[in-house]
């Protein structure tokens, strides 16, 4: 008798490292998959509140709050699908007297999403590299309780945060270029069902980053830290899980083979230039250091962090352990 083949829908973002597994150039053994490429935002609204996918991406941070609260009806395989240096993509108004992090103390600052992990990381990060509290700002949310990942997970502001909602009738962006908010910590206008901003900051005089350059703080913070901030990871159905055990490894590995396939069509070009002596050795070493690493072994101190962040920021009653939101089998890779 041949072994089952699973049939499972599942979401992903435009990203190149899963891009092979979107377009069926990588297989999952054992499954069929049917993609849908969906916006982030929108996604992870989805699954949270209707569970319309088998498989998809899935806000770490939402992930971890739900956990703590009891056993969420996903489970997490490690492989990240988005790493960014989130805390530099802050915004500024250039007359609202902001010019280092300490300044946004008193300020009022948008925010698509209190809980998104974005978010999390930049409050974090400010508060433990800058000295910031969340406490000391005003915040503005975009999205309504309806179309939020908090609405499914039951969000409700911390104690001592002043947080007030964005009316339907405007938007971060529309609110910044009239002045009624000093900065913004994150600034979304790609389309879809959840985000609501559209305009175009950096066409808009008087807005600016906050810091004059943001790739040079994401280095700074890096060297200091060794922390490159996870935002997604990938979870499938606890049901799929338990009635199929081995999906979990075989999804990643499908994983890691797209991510593979991506790296090495990034990094064709540099095979010809270590066999020629034109790179060295030094080089080598630090392409072997993936910063990308997929797999628990390489990112517990990151993923534990933001755990941290959770419960220091008054979103979950306890720090939530890695092994609560990981398949078993994967703990160990």
């Amino acid at each position: 008798m041949s072994a089952p083949v699973v049939e499972a829908s599942i979401a992903l973002s435009d990203n190149e490292r899963t891009r092979p597994l979107i377009e069926g150039r990588v297989l999952a053994q054992g499954m069929r998959l049917i993609p849908t490429q969906v916006h982030p935002s929108e996604m992870f609204w989805r699954q949270l509140r209707f569970g319309d996918f088998d498989i998809s991406e899935m806000s770490l941070a939402s992930l971890l709050i739900a956990a703590s609260r009891g056993e969420p009806p996903w489970v997490a395989i490690p492989v990240y699908t988005m790493r960014r240096f989130f805390h530099t993509w802050i915004r500024v108004r250039t007359d609202a007297g902001i010019e280092t992090p300490a300044d946004l103390r008193g300020k009022r600052v948008g925010v698509p999403e209190y809980q998104q992990t974005a978010a999390i990381w930049s409050r974090g990060i400010l508060e433990h590299e800058f000295g910031v509290r969340a406490q000391e700002i005003e915040w503005f949310m975009e999205r309504s309780p309806d179309l939020s990942h908090g609405g499914a997970t039951g969000f409700t502001p911390p104690a001592g945060v002043r947080l007030n909602r964005i009316p339907p009738s405007t938007n971060i962006g529309e609110m910044l270029v009239r002045g009624e908010l000093d900065a913004t910590l994150l600034y979304l206008t790609d389309r879809n069902l959840v985000d609501r901003s559209r305009v175009d900051l950096s066409t808009v005089a008087g807005i600016r980053p906050l810091f004059p350059d943001p790739d040079a703080e994401g280095r700074r913070y890096f060297a200091k830290t060794g922390i490159y901030p996870i935002n997604h990871t990938v979870v499938l159905r606890r049901s799929l899980l338990q009635r199929y055990p081995w999906v979990a490894l075989n999804l990643y590995s499908a994983f890691v083979a797209a991510k593979e396939e991506a790296d090495r069509c990034g990094h064709a070009m540099l095979k010809a230039y270590f066999e020629t002596g034109q790179l060295s050795d030094d080089v080598r070493r630090t392409l072997e250091n993936d910063p990308m690493a997929y797999g628990l072994k390489a990112t517990r101190m990151v993923v534990e962090t933001i755990a941290q962040y959770l419960h220091e920021q008054g979103l979950t009653p306890r720090v939530v352990r890695p092994d609560e939101i990981f398949a078993p089998s994967t703990l160990d890779l």
